[in-house]
């Protein structure tokens, strides 16, 4: 056999090979909808029963066909909230905030429009840390400050705007916990840059905690901070004047006194 025809007769078999290959595909069982059929009143009473059985991928899933199939009616509203709800319920973050932010765009004068800022802090508010959080004694103001702003600015519009709301008196707690979280952050910071003998850069991020967040319970811990920071850098005026203030706005601090305080054992304040 030449050269030539033996080339040829490789490509006959490669074509054969690939003809047998897409055959065989077509052949493959094709997966089908299970909604196609369904009417738009069954697919949100499956989409309702998955919410209320906690299946959550099945909700999200149900939910967005509907709104797909139908974006202005009935039940397009509602459903636009509710898949909001079942991918934050499903750890899928990014997804909830799309969702929710699309319904507030859409209808911001919907009766719901309360819930829905409500449902925006709690989707970035994310107090459940995981297995791996509560392991190792993380709480949220070890974490990225980004999405806890979020949270703040959809409580307050909340308490601001929707006031007679029934969400509105656990916004507002929620908002408490976020500022005494976002102090801890920075005083988390300044701990840091302390530890690393980067004592004027702890005295800064000590200085922003207390400047922002003056009523915080962290502001001790950056008072006692800057203390320690004024002492290594030998500025002992500065010192005695930073711990006069500790001692005038926290009189039981065990920085002053020395003893720990007898609700000591009790829960830390960022345990929600």
């Amino acid at each position: 056999m030449t050269v030539g025809k033996l080339r040829d007769a490789l490509r006959l078999v490669a074509c054969g090979a690939a003809l047998a290959m897409v055959a065989a595909c077509h052949g493959l069982p094709q997966k089908t909808d299970e909604t196609a059929t369904w009417s738009g009143n069954r697919l949100y009473t499956e989409a309702q029963d998955a919410l209320t059985s906690g299946d959550w991928t099945k909700c999200a899933q149900y939910f967005q066909e509907l709104e797909g199939r139908d974006p202005f009616g009935h039940f397009a509203q509602q459903a636009q909230i509710d898949v909001a709800y079942c991918h934050w319920k499903n750890n899928e973050n990014d997804e909830a905030n799309d969702a929710i932010d699309r319904f507030i765009k859409l209808h911001p004068d919907h009766p719901d429009i309360a819930y829905a800022y409500y449902l925006k802090g709690m989707i970035n508010f994310n107090d459940d840390l995981g297995f791996l959080g509560r392991f190792s004694g993380q709480d949220m103001s070890e974490r990225d400050p980004k999405s806890l702003r979020e949270s703040y600015d959809a409580f307050k519009t909340v308490v601001d705007k929707y006031p007679n709301s029934q969400y509105a008196p656990d916004s507002a707690q929620r908002m408490r916990y976020i500022v005494n979280a976002l102090a801890s952050h920075e005083v988390h910071a300044a701990d840091y840059y302390y530890r690393r003998g980067a004592y004027v850069a702890a005295i800064n991020r000590a200085q922003l905690a207390i400047q922002d967040y003056r009523n915080a319970p962290a502001i001790e811990d950056a008072l006692h901070i800057m203390i320690l920071s004024y002492q290594q850098l030998d500025q002992p005026k500065l010192a005695s004047d930073t711990r006069r203030i500790l001692a005038s706005t926290f009189p039981d601090s065990p920085y002053i006194t020395g003893h720990p305080r007898p609700d000591a054992t009790k829960r830390p304040w960022w345990q929600f």
